[in-house]
């Protein structure tokens, strides 16, 4: 080294060195800036595209024909232009994080280098070399992992995005208005009966903190649930043929014993407030806690994404499976076998 001609000097070659491996520290810690950034945008815009979509479904079962059309156009309209902020935030967010691995490069190498000078009176330069030498390769396969788990989270962020099945409903997004002349105004004499349910009720609905009994499931379902048009279908006052009351584990397995792979059916929990999914696979049965006790619907557990409706949930899940493991579709509703229906005492 530094002895044959044209061999690089020793002081040029740890140069390098230290240079190279500040850099690669730098970009290390800037994708890892950049995983948390990319998560908050895509969170805040998922939130926001959901949270207009809740305020849109919620209304536009109850207006005439002509205004549903006008609800459905005015929502994609404010996805597009949602999907149009998020990238410009994505774009601004990957140029501050490619600023901060600029600088973060530029100070890790005047530390290495600052190491280096400390020690270059030792006899352990061919060791720390070699060090610097495997910390690259490290780096570099630290890099490499980050970039494949960056690409395919973007990857599988994009593919929700784009199936417009992406929903959530937070408070912690604020960024993002409409306009009065954007808002759509309902017509006051078309209020549903099923809204009406609960605001006729004189007493004052505190929920307690779980389920102690079927009477108070059944208070909670028509106070809170109604409303939110649980169990109903998307855009009539039927309900939907997967839906069941307070039925037990057993019995929902009972129901599913001659089914196909792939049959569900949605009951009331008297675990939790919310619902249970129970699902048919090949070889038994599956059953799903569903949250309800917030904002939004979502799996306990298996699957980040919240919903505006409980249909949501269900229309999400056609398409998309609940679990990597399980690979569960949801193909087949399963319906009543009993007069009057299980979820009879809940509409009562």
């Amino acid at each position: 080294m530094g002895e044959a001609p044209g061999d690089k000097p020793y002081e040029q070659i740890s140069e390098e060195l230290i240079a190279e491996r500040a850099r690669q520290q730098a970009q290390k810690e800037a994708e890892e800036l950049w995983r948390q950034k990319e998560a908050e945008i895509t969170k805040k815009f998922r939130d926001a595209m959901a949270q207009e979509k809740a305020r849109i479904v919620a209304e536009k079962w109850k207006i005439e024909i002509e205004d549903r059309k006008a609800a459905k156009l005015e929502e994609e309209k404010i996805q597009e232009e949602l999907k149009k902020r998020e990238e410009e935030e994505r774009q601004k967010g990957e140029e501050q994080i490619r600023q901060q691995e600029e600088i973060r490069a530029r100070e890790l190498y005047l530390s290495l280098k600052q190491a280096q000078q400390h020690s270059q009176h030792s006899d352990d330069d061919q060791e720390w070399e070699e060090q610097l030498r495997r910390s690259k390769a490290a780096d570099e396969e630290r890099s490499h992992k980050a970039r494949r788990a960056r690409d395919e989270y973007r990857r599988q962020s994009l593919r929700a995005i784009q199936k417009g099945r992406v929903a959530g409903l937070s408070n912690l997004f604020q960024g993002t208005s409409l306009n009065n002349d954007q808002e759509i105004k309902l017509n006051n004499n078309s209020a549903s009966p099923l809204l009406s349910l609960s605001a006729a009720s004189s007493n004052i609905w505190e929920r307690p903190s779980r389920p102690f009994s079927r009477d108070v499931i059944i208070r909670w379902f028509k106070e809170e649930q109604i409303p939110r048009r649980a169990g109903f279908e998307r855009c009539s006052n039927r309900i939907a043929q997967w839906f069941h009351g307070i039925i037990s584990r057993q019995e929902a397995e009972e129901l599913l014993m001659n089914k196909s792979e792939g049959t569900f059916l949605v009951r009331v929990s008297e675990k939790i407030w919310g619902y249970a999914l129970s699902y048919r696979q090949q070889s038994g049965f599956k059953h799903f806690l569903v949250d309800a006790s917030g904002d939004f619907y979502s799996f306990l557990g298996v699957d980040p994404n919240r919903h505006a409706t409980l249909t949501d949930l269900i229309d999400f899940h056609k398409e998309e499976i609940i679990t990597s493991s399980g690979g569960e579709l949801l193909l087949e509703p399963c319906g009543q076998q009993k007069n009057p229906p299980d979820y009879s005492p809940l509409f009562e």
